[in-house]
């Protein structure tokens, strides 16, 4: 049971994010990759908008 748990979903989808993209250390002059740098930003807006729209259409 322990894979279906949403703690678990969303450290996977972030997880999915970071293997997008590798870190080089001294690469500074790189373009900023949204993806592989705000992973876990991303996840957390999408989570949290997900969380709102649910929370006001059970409100209903």
């Amino acid at each position: 049971m322990a894979s279906r748990s949403p703690i678990r979903w969303l450290t996977r989808w972030v997880d999915w994010f970071e293997e997008r993209g590798v870190y080089v250390p001294g690469e500074e002059s790189r373009a900023v990759d949204p993806m592989r740098d705000f992973g876990w930003l991303i996840v957390a807006w999408v989570s949290g908008l997900a969380i709102f729209i649910l929370f006001f259409a059970f409100a209903v």
